[in-house]
This record gives C-alpha cells, structure tokens and sequence, in this order.
C-alpha cells in the first residue's frame, strides 16, 4: 500500500465529519427543520444541546467502519460485508440508543457527575467523564474493526502477540479520549446554539477546526498502524506458513 492510499484511507473519516459539518451548515439543518416524529423524538434533546458535536464523532465512527470494510485486507467479501452490517449497527447503537448519545455520552455524564458530586475538581471530572465516554466508543469502533477487517499476528507468540495489540488498544483509546474531550469544549470554544437554530457561517468554520482538532491525532495513529502488514492470529494456519515460509527464504539464502 503506498503512502498516498494510506494516507487516504487513514484521513477519509476526518474529511467525512468536516463535510458532515459543511453540509449541516449549507442545508442550514436544525431543531426547525421538520423530521418524522420518532425520529425527532430520538435525536433531539439533552445530549445533543450540552454535547452538539458529538453528531460528528459519529459521522467519523460510521466512515471509520466503513473503510475498515473497503481497505483491503485478509478477510473475504461476506465477512466484510456481514461483519461491517453488525459493526455499523452496534456503533449506532452505542452513539443512539435509547436517545442521541446513547450508552458512549451517558457513560462519560454519569461518571464525570459522580466524581464532581464527590469532591472532584471541574477539570478532573470533565476528563474522567471524557475517558468513559472514550472508552465506549473505543469498545464500538475495536470490536467493529475486528469483524470486518479481521485480525493481526506478532512473530513472537501469544505474549508478544498481546502486548502488542494491548499498546494498539491504549493508543486508540487515549487519541479517542483526546477526541471527546475536544469536542465537549464546544460551546466553551464559542459554537452557538446549534441545534436551536441553523449554524453561522463562522461557527461552521470553527466546528471544523474542532473536529479536525479532534480527530486528527487519532487518524494519524491509525495511519501509522497502516503500515503493519495483516496477519493471522499467532498459532493459526496462517502464522504457521508465515514461519515456514520465513525459514525457507533463511535456508535458501
């Protein structure tokens, strides 16, 4: 894969939540705008007043799975397709359900709530809340990757194999929990009353900067982990003839 293609695949969600934010704006989409009763009762509402770009983490989550499901990689056609069906489902629902914000807001809500009510300082409650919130959404996107993209191998064994995806998974989730907690800081940054009312001209700028901000260290991880070649899981067939492969090009040299 050269590096303009995974450059591409890596920053595409980015982009996808920076247009989301565009077209919000050029459709002037708010409160006012008529929708179908269940949905209007489902998407409006708390969540999306204290935490309006949180809309945008999800846009980023959905293109995120979707690339996962496109990028090639070991897995066949019917599991990406099986498999980006249920992550895409289990990411709406975690961001949705019951209401817009789902398990991933009320999560990070009742935990930063908790520790402020027991003494916590603003400011180390807001980042507990942040990680919890990160965490959920983190668990939605992993479990997501794994089933459409599949899996990956360390020569080494099932230690090396861990420790390894272990640093990948504290990564991930660390970049996320930068992510939400960027994007909670948006009406401390000066981001209107959206969704009340349509968003300005300059607040569209500056929701933008925020997501990209946001989102940009974590694309950027996900781009430098583009570069580990996809694997079987260590044991499996597939390492197997990875090894043999590696001890025969050894006996031929």
């Amino acid at each position: 894969m050269s590096r303009v293609t995974a450059a591409a695949w890596a920053l595409s969600p980015v982009a996808a939540a920076i247009l989301a934010i565009g077209l919000t704006w050029l459709t002037g989409f708010s409160q006012r705008t008529a929708l179908p009763g269940m949905v209007d009762a489902r998407f409006y509402g708390f969540f999306l007043d204290r935490y309006p770009l949180f809309a945008a983490a999800i846009v980023y989550g959905l293109a995120r799975l979707l690339v996962a499901t496109l990028r090639p990689g070991p897995s066949g056609p019917v599991r990406r397709v099986v498999g980006g069906a249920v992550a895409i489902t289990g990411l709406l629902a975690a961001c949705l359900y019951p209401t817009f914000g789902g398990p991933t807001l009320r999560a990070g809500f009742a935990t930063g709530g908790m520790a402020f009510l027991t003494g916590q300082s603003m400011a180390v409650a807001y980042g507990l809340g942040a990680a919890s919130a990160a965490f959920v959404f983190g668990l939605a996107l992993g479990l997501g990757g794994l089933l459409t993209a599949g899996t990956f191998r360390e020569s080494g064994g099932w230690g090396r194999w861990l420790l390894a995806r272990g640093g990948r998974v504290l990564m991930r989730i660390l970049a996320l929990w930068f992510a939400l907690a960027v994007l909670g800081l948006a009406h401390a940054a000066g981001l209107g009353a959206w969704p009340r009312r349509p968003l300005a001209g300059w607040e569209a700028g500056l929701a933008a900067a925020l997501v990209l901000l946001a989102f940009l260290p974590h694309a950027l991880l996900s781009l430098a982990l583009l570069s580990v070649a996809p694997f079987s899981l260590p044991g499996s067939a597939g390492s197997t003839a990875g090894r043999r492969i590696g001890h025969h090009r050894s006996a031929a040299g």
